[in-house]
């Protein structure tokens, strides 16, 4: 009886046209439900009382932005649940972040939402106005409910363990200094930066394997090619996580002569992207092919690149832009990956000019050992991870604050921070001397190619604008817990999806 519910959007379509044709009054209401509760069941009743026949629509796993852990309850569960209320006669899961696409198709007389909803100001997504208008095209109207209301966030962030003890002690402790609406508005506020990218391009591309044994003859892995995907990633990730945020965006970086990949980068860059490219001699634009098994684990990668790349006119050109242009900025991120796009001359004028400069020096295996954050002889704001710090102040064993200080004080940085994946981050405020830690804030990981870079962009845009470094780091963090459940670069930090995401830790 209950699977008997449970329809194709398509099949529910055909559905409620033949209902409408017979004369009957369809009514639609649309969620994620992923914890069903007296509120809901309240909501649904209410709305069955609007019409004759109520459908219900639910929001698909892949297009549940709620945080970390969300949804709880996988899309068919959550349909059955619906189905199992004798007030719903039919459900259908919707392929899509909002109802719109559903409400076309189902051309409702009547779309209920809760009484939350009623002010369109509170919705962060915008979408509450568009499924009004796609409501009212079809002759429809929107009903808001006055039932009881209960927020399915806060019930599962308190009972169902989705966060441990001291991650739910520190968002407890955090929303008070800083509640979701502040936040929210506060991330609005980075739009107006005019913002400067700095650093190497580079080609992601994963070939999908599936594993077949060991060889008949050595001790070898023999795999079967399955698929393959390429990303932009690099400087060119980064300007495009940025470009979510802020209005502005130039970067600055470098290509090879020959395998450059152009047309395919310009294609990738966001809109509001300004590439100012140099080209090295007789070398490529630097590209990673990775061989990715069906867990998203690395078996093998290649490096596509020029180990001593030289820039056409030794990098004159760039020099000449840099010293006529950067101070332009409000602020300038350096993402140097260490594969010889950024020289010696470029980091004494970025050092020297830059109103406020933010770096991160990558370790990877094209430059093991030779780069580190002290070719820079300042940055307002550094980040790296636990190994890069490490080889910075080759200290192998002491506390990381005693070496975050020491660098710190090295380049007379205001801001230093640690990524340290599943430990969080730990950021370091020189003034007043002060630590700030996050706990990891994402329960879920697909792949951590890329998080560095997302936790990089948003927390430097943060530090510039004076939001404090402890909402900083925490902006930073949230961005790196959405991209860990990204596939490599595949898309860039969605504002509206990080806003839902902080409502979640937040509530």
């Amino acid at each position: 009886m209950i699977n008997n519910k449970i329809v194709s959007l398509e099949e529910l379509s055909d559905r409620t046209e033949s209902f409408r044709g017979d004369g009957k009054t369809v009514v639609q209401c649309h969620g994620t439900f992923d914890l069903m509760h007296t509120g809901h069941i309240r909501y649904l009743q209410r709305a069955k009382l609007e019409g004759d026949v109520l459908v219900v629509t639910v929001t698909a796993d892949k297009f549940v932005n709620k945080g970390p852990g969300r949804p709880v309850f996988s899309e068919q569960l959550r349909a059955e649940n619906l189905a199992a209320l004798e007030c719903v006669d039919l459900v259908a899961v919707n392929h899509d972040v909002s109802a719109v696409n559903a409400i076309h198709k189902i051309k409702p007389n009547v779309y209920v939402k809760g009484s939350e909803y009623r002010s369109h100001g509170e919705d962060i997504t915008g979408n509450i106005r568009l499924e009004q208008e796609a409501t009212t095209a079809h002759g429809g109207r929107v009903f808001y409910t006055d039932e009881i209301t209960f927020s399915s966030t806060s019930l599962l962030n308190e009972h169902f363990g989705v966060f441990s003890p001291e991650t739910k002690d520190f968002l407890m402790s955090f929303q008070k200094k800083w509640p979701q609406k502040d936040v929210s508005k506060l991330l609005d506020s980075l739009s107006d930066l005019n913002v400067l990218v700095i650093g190497d391009a580079i080609i992601d591309q994963y070939h999908y394997v599936s594993s077949l044994g060991q060889t008949g003859k050595g001790n070898v892995l023999a795999v079967k090619y399955d698929t393959e995907e390429q990303f932009a990633g690099g400087s060119i990730a980064i300007a495009n996580h940025v470009a979510q945020f802020s209005n502005s965006v130039t970067l600055v970086a470098g290509l090879g002569d020959h395998d450059s990949h152009e047309d395919y980068i310009r294609t990738k860059l966001n809109d509001n992207v300004t590439p100012v490219f140099s080209y090295f001699v007789n070398a490529p634009t630097v590209t990673k092919r990775r061989f990715v098994d069906s867990d998203m684990s690395k078996l093998f990668e290649v490096y596509f690149f020029h180990d001593q790349p030289q820039l056409k006119n030794n990098g004159a050109d760039t020099c000449t832009w840099l010293e006529k242009r950067v101070a332009d900025y409000d602020v300038v991120i350096v993402t140097d990956f260490g594969n010889g796009f950024i020289t010696r001359e470029m980091t004494k004028i970025i050092s020297d000019r830059a109103p406020f400069l933010a770096v991160n020096t990558q370790v990877n295996s094209g430059n093991r050992g030779y780069h580190v954050i002290n070719r820079y002889s300042r940055a307002d704001f550094i980040s790296l991870n636990e190994p890069e710090l490490r080889l910075a102040a080759h200290d192998r064993h002491r506390p990381l604050e005693t070496i975050g200080e020491m660098i710190a004080a090295r380049l007379d940085s205001k801001y230093l921070a640690v990524t340290r994946g599943m430990n969080g981050v730990m950021m370091y405020e020189a003034e007043p001397q002060t630590f700030h830690k996050i706990p990891a804030l994402s329960s879920r990981v697909v792949d951590r190619i890329g998080a560095g870079d997302a936790f990089l962009a948003l927390s430097a845009l943060a530090l510039s604008k004076g939001l404090g470094a402890d909402l900083s780091a925490f902006l930073g963090a949230v961005a790196a817990a959405i991209d860990v459940q990204i596939v490599c670069n595949r898309e860039p930090i969605d504002p509206i999806a990080m806003k839902k995401y902080i409502t979640t830790l937040l509530k």
